[in-house]
């Protein structure tokens, strides 16, 4: 019983979480060594793998002025993708650093090493890398860590197809001795990246190996027999109900495993347990050496979507559990050990403080040590992330300080009236045949805080007065800006996004009957906002923080809100999180009263989309005017099914029909598309093919296919039947994301190559007739820069967001026609 009471009491180097995702931002990982705090960022949240830099390791330190940033670590030598930061362990005066994808021998492999630096001098120097030749390439070795006196271990997902654990003994000279590599002895094959997670106490391991759609996993207990050599002692696995895989922490996120162990105690973290709500079970060695079952913590205040679970620390003889979803905030529960007993007792909550948003990820990571505390938030600002410091003060837990990396964005000006020049110029933009009008920069639009970007636009023209509004979406709430003078865009003011939702880079906003519906994605309860639009005649004091007529919660999140405004029906697409998502299908809501919408029906594409459950990621809803006299005046949607094209009848909701499912060549995400106006063709994008093929290629070694932006044309004059009849490349080689149709004339926003004006008078061979490159300075095939555009007004005004730039008002200048 001792040894469980000094489990608890014993925090030399906490116990180990692992992150609800693989993708770590700043503050996913943070460890308090004594008087200092240290954080990293292994991952760059706005950069492909591919593009990323070198990672670093903040350390801060408290002075007079507060906490502050004294050492700034990174691997020596090294310019690409490294995942440094992985996992941070405090080694005394040293600093035990994971970095999974570093090219230590300059071979062009990712060969993954853990990185030692001393102190020395005020500063850290690196003193060596870590790496057994016993790793063998492709094997993400580094990747989490533990450490108790002179027993090291490190995991390595990639080992032999199921993962790897090397355990390491200090030497007298303090060098590190590779002791063994612990492997599962009857791993299920379903199963598992072990190494997913580890700790130990110095006489035994307990690895976490973390499963796939299928299994929620396990963990492996491992101690040394009579020889001294490493066993498996136990697999503590699921039974029952718990063996599901559960949803996960607050947004969708995998399941997690945390785990931790000493002496004959051991825990494990499963936040997704339960709807989500989360629990740690708990395990004991029999005299027997059988491991078996003795009870689980729990949230007292048990709330689904918590992650309870999710991280836990040793701290005074207690245990602090994080779950980052709880009170939609994030919280630590604090249990009390009672000895006398030999269990827990009683639990007490922390809450996050002021400064902490919805979803912002409260307790994804925690360091305690005495009265000092410090929190990861790492999807603070739109996964920037951030950590928490908490103080005790007069026996309760106070929020005393906030450490984070400012945000770096690039100057831009308010620009007005600037030509296309011969020079292929407008300012600081490429462009060809497209003026700008003006630009509002984020910061004019409300985009002041950090991490905020913009994402999808739409557009208002107020049929009693013939002004033209522009309705931009940001990841916190959306602006209303009047361009009836378009020279002199006038910023109105903001719909902020609904209380308690998160903030999140997807929103999406259609208008019908002069009322405006939004939702967003990943944004927990946010629901579909109503406002009207007539509101905007008359502003004072602009701008204005404005509050919505309406909300309709029949969903949580979606990621597009879908219109067709003959019929007055709205179609909430890849709805999740709550509510009647449709399987993540057309979820139909009938607006004809905008705020007193009502839910009408579902469609679902059965065997579309990769899971092959319907879900629609994007869709056109049209009373049907084509070619194809069977289905004349009915109502029907195209909807991008992620792998397929879905066309279905949904005249009658309460029994839409499937018309056709068609797939295509090189399929990897349909994402949208637009008809022409004569409803004979169809324009799709895939969202996911450029970087595929950029990815196939360097896993094959090999040069990518840069043909440039894929466009698919789809004639569909026969709806039963939909026949692709070519597939367009761009001039540019970049992400595309949103099309619309005018005419002849088709808008391409297309990432970090911008606005793409097309000429499509010859239906089935789109020709480039112009551009405007909203970020010129960005050459990389990645997910910045132009998500959306609006080319509907009378006015010829072309409305474009850029994320982290703002919104343009641009004009396409038609090449006069030589006789």
């Amino acid at each position: 019983m001792n040894r469980t009471r000094n489990f608890f009491a014993a925090a030399a180097c906490g116990l180990l979480f692992v992150p609800a995702a693989d993708a770590q931002q700043f503050g996913e990982t943070v460890v308090l060594s004594e008087s200092r705090i240290i954080v990293s960022e292994p991952i760059d949240p706005s950069a492909a793998p591919a593009e990323s830099a070198p990672r670093s390791l903040y350390v801060y330190e408290r002075g007079d002025g507060g906490w502050a940033q004294t050492g700034t670590l990174r691997a020596p030598e090294h310019d690409g993708p490294d995942y440094f930061g992985r996992f941070v362990v405090a080694d005394g005066d040293r600093l035990l650093v994971g970095a999974t994808a570093l090219d230590e021998d300059g071979d062009g492999e990712s060969d993954g090493s853990v990185l030692v630096f001393r102190e020395a001098g005020g500063g850290w120097e690196f003193e060596r890398y870590l790496r057994p030749g016993s790793v063998p390439l492709g094997s993400s070795f580094g990747r989490f860590a533990a450490l108790a006196g002179d027993l090291l271990v490190v995991t390595a997902l990639g080992y032999e197809g199921t993962g790897g654990a090397w355990v390491f003994e200090r030497g007298a000279g303090g060098e590190w001795i590779e002791q063994g590599i612990l492997t599962p002895s009857d791993p299920d094959p379903q199963q598992e990246f072990f190494g997913w997670g580890v700790h130990t106490d110095g006489e035994r391991v307990i690895v976490g190996a973390f499963a796939g759609p299928q299994l929620p996993g396990a963990a492996y207990v491992f101690g040394r027999d009579e020889s001294g050599t490493w066993v498996q002692e136990a697999r503590l696995g699921l039974t029952g109900d718990e063996a599901q895989p559960g949803a996960a922490v607050a947004v969708d996120r995998a399941p997690t495993i945390s785990v931790g162990v000493e002496g004959d105690h051991a825990m494990l973290g499963l936040p997704g347990l339960d709807e989500g709500a989360g629990a740690v079970l708990l395990y004991e060695r029999r005299s027997s050496g059988d491991w078996v079952r003795t009870g689980s913590l729990a949230a007292f205040d048990r709330q689904p979507g918590a992650g309870f679970g999710t991280s836990f620390t040793a701290h005074e003889g207690g245990l602090w559990v994080g779950a980052p979803g709880a009170d939609l905030f994030g919280a630590i529960y604090a249990f009390a050990w009672d000895a006398e007993a030999g269990r827990f007792g009683s639990a007490s909550k922390i809450n996050a403080g002021a400064g902490t948003d919805a979803g912002d990820g409260f307790g994804i990571s925690v360091s305690a040590a005495g009265g000092l505390a410090v929190v990861g938030q790492p999807w603070d600002d739109g996964s920037m992330g951030s950590a928490v410091v908490l103080e005790r003060q007069d026996g309760r837990w106070a929020e005393t300080a906030k450490i984070f990396i400012a945000e770096e964005r690039r100057p831009l000006a308010t620009l007005a009236e600037v030509e296309c020049g011969e020079d292929g110029m407008a300012d600081q933009f490429t462009c060809d045949q497209v003026d700008v009008i003006s630009f509002l920069p984020l910061d004019a639009i409300g985009g002041t805080d950090r991490g905020i970007e913009t994402n999808d636009v739409w557009g208002w023209t107020d049929t009693a007065t013939g002004r033209e509004y522009a309705i931009v979406g940001r990841t916190d709430g959306t602006a209303f800006i009047d361009i009836s003078d378009p020279e002199a865009p006038a910023y109105l003011g903001s719909l902020p996004k609904t209380a308690g939702s998160i903030t999140n880079s997807w929103r999406d906003v259609k208008v019908y009957a002069d009322h405006a519906f939004v939702v967003a994605d990943g944004a927990g309860r946010h629901g579909m906002q109503v406002f009207d639009l007539t509101r905007l005649r008359d502003v004072r004091d602009a701008p204005v923080e404005f509050d919505a007529d309406a909300l309709y919660d029949g969903i949580a999140s979606s990621h597009n809100i879908v219109i067709n405004e003959e019929t007055g029906t709205a179609y909430s697409v890849g709805s999740n999180g709550g509510g009647e998502t449709c399987g993540g299908g057309l979820h139909m809501i009938d607006v004809r009263e905008p705020t007193d919408p009502r839910f009408i029906g579902c469609f679902a594409d059965d065997g579309t989309r990769y899971q092959g459950r319907g879900y629609t990621h994007d869709a056109q809803c049209v009373n049907y005017r084509g070619p194809d006299a069977e289905h004349l005046g009915k109502e029907i949607c195209f909807g991008a099914n992620e792998s397929y094209l879905s066309i279905a009848d949904v005249t009658d909701p309460e029994n839409p029909v499937s018309l056709a499912t068609q797939n295509y060549p090189a399929v990897a995400y349909a994402h949208q598309g637009w008809l022409t106006e004569d409803h004979r063709y169809f324009y799709q994008n895939d969202e996911g093919d450029e970087m595929a093929s950029v990815g196939a290629a360097t896993q094959a070694g090999t040069e990518p296919d840069m043909r440039g932006t894929r466009t698919l044309v789809w004639d569909v004059s026969d709806l039963d039947d939909p026949v692709l009849v070519n597939e367009h490349f761009g001039e540019t080689f970049t992400i595309d994301h949103n099309l619309y149709i005018v005419g002849d004339l088709m808008y391409q926003s297309n990432y970090v190559s911008g606005l793409r004006v097309l000429d499509i008078s010859d239906r089935e061979n789109p020709r480039e007739v112009g551009f405007f490159d909203t970020v010129p300075w960005d050459e990389s095939v990645t997910f910045d820069g132009s998500w959306s555009n609006y080319p509907f007004f009378a006015s010829g005004t072309i409305v474009v967001s850029s994320g982290k730039e703002g919104v343009f008002f641009l004009k396409y200048r038609r090449p006069e026609l030589v006789p």
